[in-house]
């Protein structure tokens, strides 16, 4: 094993500094209510934080080193593709946004699962949300951990056994340590990391390629097809696009670890602020990670594991110690989206099951306090040990897998939940069960309508259950409809 030391040095800085930010976020959470501390920030945020925890969530392993792989593979016809993904935040904060937490507020929420029961008046809704967050979050997190494995693995030269390790040991401490306000606090250091990180890449892969024009004379020369909007193997079909758009963009309403974000900031100012900046800042790392990702078959042509793209076009065109330095940006993209679903996980668990089972234990705050980060930890123990296990060579369809389970779940449950006064449980419940059932059946049996992305029908199937179970059940009065 041949360390690279020059890179490790800039890295562990960046680390250290992670950790004095949580460390903060710590002493700033002593003086408060737990639960209302570690898992919502107090309710806190300006529009800066909320743009970039928003983009920083959302940016994850997937983006960094996923699609530039996925971009690498098929050609510039994938960074088309992936500027659907541009407006998410806009729709996300903006569909949600004030309903959201206008409601949340008034309910003293600070959990999905708490908006789904104040809003319906029913558990079998709050434990149907709980199981399937569960599940999809798993799948999503072992793909953080596997992204991370490769990072370290390829630019340091560890194995990919203590790449893992050193990840989950990291993710583990900051996001047990500091809760909600330190993953906000260090998904803003992450997403300006990001940000500079993807400037400085894309512009020295640039230089390496000896400019545009000569890049595409070269990408042509390998293979025509890396020019072609429809890609290699013309994977980027029309069917292929509506599947995309539909899962990464329109969707991404219904990701509750994302949505979370509309719980937490402090006015309707930094909402909008947000929602500007953080497509501002979207439009760039999208852009920005892609277009490096294609570029990079003209400077290295032959990889053999696409997700390696990244890490290895940094240790190519940047010098050792900047690389080291901006190796930072993508570990910051993973960094980000994991600390924000293992808080999600820890409150599903403790906030929506544990307390919804034994109420009283909400007086003990000793106890919800060691079970949440205990939980924290356990989480993050147990997703190493299954990245280990056998990773696939491309994270992006393992990662858009989960987001379409996630999305067929709760899409509908929450957009009719804020804007239809007359839904109920029983649509919502009907929704979630043939949504997820129907999207597991498709996507297990590789069910191909009309080359159509699983989450596409499930969602269909999803709207109809709906409407339908809403006919089928008694509107409920609830003391919180009043504000739909």
């Amino acid at each position: 094993m041949i360390l690279n030391i020059q890179i490790l040095i800039p890295l562990v800085l960046y680390l250290l500094f992670v950790f004095g930010v949580a460390w903060y976020a710590y002493q700033k959470r002593s003086s408060g209510k737990f639960l209302n501390e570690y898992y919502v920030g107090s309710r806190s945020m300006g529009g800066f934080l909320l743009a970039m925890t928003t983009v920083a969530t959302y940016i994850s392993a997937s983006s960094f080193i996923g699609g530039p792989g996925a971009a690498y593979k098929f050609g510039l016809g994938w960074v088309l593709l992936s500027m659907i993904q541009v407006p998410a935040i806009w729709l996300t904060l903006g569909t949600l946004g004030k309903k959201f937490a206008m409601l949340a507020r008034q309910t003293d929420s600070i959990t999905i699962n708490d908006l789904l029961f104040a809003r319906y008046q029913n558990k079998i809704v709050v434990y149907l949300a709980c199981l399937s967050l569960l599940f999809a979050f798993f799948g999503m997190m072992v793909v953080q951990f596997i992204g991370a494995g490769r990072l370290l693995e390829t630019s340091l030269g560890l194995p990919y056994e203590w790449s893992i390790g050193i990840f989950a040991l990291v993710i583990g401490l900051y996001t047990f340590i500091g809760g909600f306000r330190a993953v906000v606090l260090t998904d803003t250091i992450q997403g300006m990391v990001m940000l500079v990180g993807t400037i400085l890449l894309l512009g020295a892969t640039l230089m390496a390629t000896g400019g545009i024009d000569n890049a595409m004379t070269t990408l042509n020369t390998i293979d025509p097809r890396l020019l072609t909007p429809t890609g290699v193997d013309d994977k980027l079909s029309a069917t292929f696009m509506l599947s995309f758009w539909v899962l990464v963009c329109f969707g991404l309403i219904g990701l509750p670890h994302t949505a979370v974000r509309a719980m937490a900031y402090k006015d309707s100012r930094s909402l909008h602020q947000g929602i500007l900046v953080g497509t501002v800042v979207m439009t760039v790392l999208v852009l920005g990670m892609h277009l490096a990702g294609v570029l990079a078959r003209a400077v290295i042509p032959e990889l053999d594991v696409p997700d390696k793209v990244i890490p290895t076009l940094m240790m190519t065109v940047l010098p050792p110690f900047v690389a080291g330095i901006f190796l930072a940006a993508p570990m910051a993209a993973i960094m980000s989206s994991i600390d924000s679903m293992l808080i999600q996980s820890s409150s599903t668990l403790i906030k929506d099951l544990y307390l919804s089972i034994k109420p009283d234990a909400i007086h003990n705050e000793h106890k919800i306090k060691r079970y949440s980060t205990t939980l924290t930890l356990g989480f993050t123990i147990i997703l190493a040990i299954v990245a280990m296990l056998n990773p696939p060579d491309m994270l992006i369809w393992l990662n858009l897998l989960s987001f379409g389970g996630l999305e067929a779940t709760f899409l509908w449950v929450l957009v009719f939940g804020l804007y239809d006064k007359k839904a109920n449980a029983t649509g919502a419940i009907c929704s979630m069960v043939a949504g997820l059932t129907s999207y597991a059946i498709i996507a297990y049996f590789k069910i191909a309508l009309w080359d159509l992305h699983a989450v596409v029908p499930a969602l269909v199937i999803g709207l109809i259950a709906f409407l339908v179970g809403n006919k089928m059940g008694q509107n409920i009065k609830s003391p919180d409809r009043h504000l739909l």
